[in-house]
């Protein structure tokens, strides 16, 4: 029996990738850099099924050309790289890995904000630099994180861990949406909901993102919304570059409209090292490392390997985005 063609585009936990080459023919790139779309898309066209990441863009013409392509797992939550209504209309099913990574990557917004309120990353600048020559009372001041305010864009699971963490600093805890959560939820995270995006962002001294990119989101953080925000606050993103206009940021950080920011996401990825964000002391910028813990990365990649196999047999994958696919699956 012919075993299915996998195509695996960047090297993941060993585990996972034992998983898969268990059930099927295997095929890893080997780069660390991601493979570039038309390698991919030559991968695809005798593939049934990829492994892909957030990096790596599949669309509607990759899967024309690919016709025994029934899955693509994501690892990622997120999955705007993949044109998922093109994959439903062909029968491909599509799975990500909701869930595994809330935690580890609340830690890491939560480090950000604390990092950037801090002056945390200036600090060591400061000490490598041979700057420190005595204790000082007006050195490096930040701001306090204990009983202030903290302001959640989107209470999904990632925000609500957020406020988890903020209310073990005595945080009070405002947050907006789309619509209203459950009161009990609201009373456990001791937070209170803001109906309109500008009165959060005047109340807060700390605002952290995380919602997904959408049509409705992109730009979501614009001039105008930085210039309700207060010269003291800290700004953090952990959820999606293009949710915020990183120029309008830029001028908000050095002009000092707002204190400071802790960005793991940026509009493009790798951010370019002559982005103006780079040259400034109150933007910490990260390599998208959110989920990057041993014991989650490993998660994520026996999740996606699941994905992939149940999707190769013609069942819905654990975590499946488009279940609808299974019925429209190509002959």
């Amino acid at each position: 029996m012919t075993r299915p063609k996998i195509f695996v585009t960047r090297r993941i936990a060993e585990s996972a990738l034992e998983k898969i080459a268990a059930e099927t023919d295997m095929e890893l790139w080997p780069e660390d850099l991601p493979p570039a779309y038309d390698r991919i898309a030559e991968k695809a066209a005798r593939a049934d099924g990829l492994l892909t990441l957030l990096t790596d863009r599949i669309d509607a013409a990759l899967m024309d050309g690919a016709p025994g392509l029934k899955v693509v797992s994501n690892l990622a939550v997120g999955y705007d790289n993949i044109d998922v209504p093109a994959a439903t209309a062909r029968g491909i099913v599509v799975g990500n890995t909701p869930g595994v990574l809330t935690e580890t990557t609340a830690d890491m917004a939560f480090a950000l904000l604390m990092a950037a309120a801090r002056r945390v990353v200036e600090g060591q600048a400061y000490t490598l630099q041979g700057r420190w020559k005595t204790w000082g009372p007006m050195v490096l001041l930040g701001q306090d994180i204990h009983g202030a305010t903290l302001g959640i864009i989107g209470l999904g699971r990632i925000g609500a861990e957020m406020a988890r963490r903020a209310r073990g600093f005595g945080m009070r805890v405002l947050y907006h949406g789309p619509r209203r959560k459950s009161e009990a939820l609201e009373k456990e995270l001791g937070a209170a909901y803001v109906p309109e995006l500008k009165d959060l962002l005047a109340a807060s001294d700390f605002v952290s993102v995380h919602v997904p990119l959408t049509p409705a989101t992109e730009r979501l953080m614009g001039r105008a919304e930085f210039a309700c925000m207060k010269k003291t606050a800290v700004f953090v993103n952990t959820a999606r570059g293009g949710i915020v206009d990183q120029q309008a940021l830029y001028e908000a950080l050095r002009s000092g409209q707002i204190f400071a920011a802790g960005l793991d996401v940026t509009v493009i990825e790798p951010i370019p090292a002559d982005d103006p964000l780079l040259t400034l002391d109150n933007a910490i910028v990260t390599p998208h490392i959110g989920s990057a813990s041993f014991k989650t990365r490993e998660k994520m990649a026996l999740m996606a390997a699941d994905n992939l196999l149940a999707g190769l047999r013609g069942d819905p994958p654990p975590h499946c985005v488009n279940p609808e696919a299974l019925t429209r699956r190509r002959g």
